[in-house]
C-alpha cells in the first residue's frame, strides 16, 4: 500500500457549486474513493508554505506526490531529500518547472504530467487575451461598470487584429493552436521562434514563417505570445534588453510561466508606452503576493492590463482531461509498471524523456 499526498487549491462553496472541479481541494482530483478502495493512503491539501506546511510533514513518507501548476507546491531539492519513499511525481495538468528536476533525477524519481490535456483551453484563452488588448477591451468594460460612457477614451487605443504581424515564442503544441486559430483572423504575417522548425507541410498549412533570432523576431512583431517551457534558457527571457527590441506599441501575452518575463522590466515597459499592453494569466510566485506589479500597472493611457489569476489551463474541461490523466499516471505505477504515454514523461530512471525542459538535456 502507498501514501499519495496531493497539493489543490482551495474551491470552498465553488468547488460545490461545480463538482467536475476537480482541481480543486475539495474534489481531490475524484481519485480518493479509487485510492482508498484499494487500500492506499490519501492527503489531500492546500498547505504548501513554510517548514510547518502540511506538505512539508506529509511529503516525509509519501511515496507519490501529485502537485498543479495553479497552486504550485515547489518540490524544492530540500524537500526531496527529506522524502526518502518519494517514486513518483504527478503534474496534474502540463508544466513541472515548480519541481527540482535535477534534484529528482539523481534520485531516480519519475516525473509525469498529463501532456496535452490543456492545450486547447491555453490556446483559446491566448486568442481572448489578444482580442482583449488589440480591442482595449478591459478599460471600455470598465467604464460600464463605473457608470460611465466615453467612446473617445477607449476607442483611441483600440485596433484590430486584422493586418497585424503575429509572433509565438516556442511552437509546441499549444503555439501551433494558437497559429492555427488565428488564421481566421486575417493577420498580415504569422512568425515562429522555436530551436526546432516546424516540418514544411505545417509551416503551409499554419501558413507560417520562422525566424531565427529571437530579437529579429519582436523586432518585426505587433503581437508576441510566449508558448515555450520555463527552465534555464527561457527564465527571465523576455527582460529590459530584448523589451528594448520589441517594436513601439506592441502587445505581449504570456501564459506560459511568469518567470520567462522579468516582471519589474514588463511592468516599465507598459508605463513608458514602450509596449501597448500585457496579459495572461501566468505569475511568480503564485499566488501572486498584493504587491505584485502585474497587479495594477498600466500604460499612459491607463489600459494595457490583461490579467487574471492562472486559469487558462483549468477551464472545467481541461480539469476533467488532467484529472483523468493524473489517475492513468498513477495507475500504471500501483501496477509496478514502466508502460506511461511517453509524452507524460518528463524523467524516467534518471533521464530525460523529453527536450522541453531544455534543449541541452540529454535524452535516453
Amino acid at each position: 500500500m502507498v501514501k499519495v499526498l496531493a497539493v489543490l487549491y482551495k474551491g470552498g462553496q465553488h468547488a460545490k457549486d461545480e463538482p467536475r472541479m476537480y482541481g480543486c481541494l475539495e474534489n481531490e482530483l475524484g481519485i480518493r474513493e479509487w485510492l482508498e478502495s484499494q487500500g492506499h493512503t490519501y492527503v489531500t491539501t492546500d498547505s504548501k508554505e513554510g517548514p510547518d506546511s502540511v506538505l512539508d510533514r506529509e511529503i516525509v513518507d509519501a511515496e507519490i506526490v501529485i502537485t498543479t501548476p495553479f497552486h504550485p507546491g515547489y518540490i524544492t531539492r530540500e524537500r526531496i531529500e527529506k522524502a526518502k519513499n518519494l517514486k513518483l511525481l504527478v503534474t496534474a495538468g502540463v508544466g513541472s518547472d515548480h519541481i527540482d528536476l535535477t534534484a529528482a533525477n539523481e534520485r531516480k524519481i519519475t516525473v509525469a504530467e498529463v501532456t496535452g490535456s490543456n492545450v486547447t483551453s491555453v490556446a483559446e484563452h491566448v486568442v481572448m487575451t489578444i482580442l482583449a488588448l488589440v480591442r482595449n477591451f478591459v478599460p471600455a468594460h470598465e467604464q460600464i461598470v463605473n457608470n460611465e460612457w466615453d467612446v473617445a477614451a477607449a476607442a483611441k487605443n483600440s485596433f484590430d487584429v486584422e493586418g497585424k504581424v503575429i509572433a509565438t515564442i516556442g511552437a509546441g503544441r499549444i503555439g501551433q493552436r494558437v497559429l492555427k486559430r488565428l488564421i481566421a483572423f486575417d493577420p498580415k504575417e504569422l512568425l515562429y521562434y522555436d530551436y526546432q522548425a516546424l516540418s514544411p507541410e505545417l509551416e503551409k498549412e499554419l501558413n507560417v514563417r520562422r525566424v531565427d533570432s529571437l530579437e529579429e523576431l519582436v523586432a518585426q512583431a505587433d503581437v508576441v505570445t510566449v508558448n515555450c517551457p520555463l527552465h534555464e534558457s527561457t527564465y527571465g527571457l523576455v527582460n529590459k534588453d530584448l523589451l528594448a527590441k520589441f517594436k513601439k506599441g506592441a502587445w505581449l501575452i504570456n501564459t506560459a510561466r511568469g518567470a520567462i518575463c522579468v516582471k519589474e522590466d514588463v511592468a516599465a515597459a507598459l508605463k513608458s508606452g514602450h509596449i501597448r499592453g500585457y496579459g495572461g494569466d501566468v505569475w511568480f510566485p503564485q499566488p501572486a503576493p498584493a504587491n505584485h506589479p502585474w497587479r495594477d500597472m498600466r500604460n499612459p493611457y491607463g489600459g494595457g492590463n490583461a490579467m487574471t489569476p492562472h486559469i487558462s489551463g483549468t477551464s472545467i474541461d481541461a480539469q476533467i482531461r488532467y484529472a483523468q490523466g493524473a489517475k492513468n499516471i498513477i495507475e500504471t505505477f500501483l501496477k509496478g509498471s514502466k508502460d506511461y504515454r511517453p509524452q507524460d514523461l518528463i524523467l524516467i530512471d534518471g533521464h530525460y524523456a523529453t527536450r522541453a525542459y531544455g534543449a541541452d538535456k540529454k535524452t535516453k
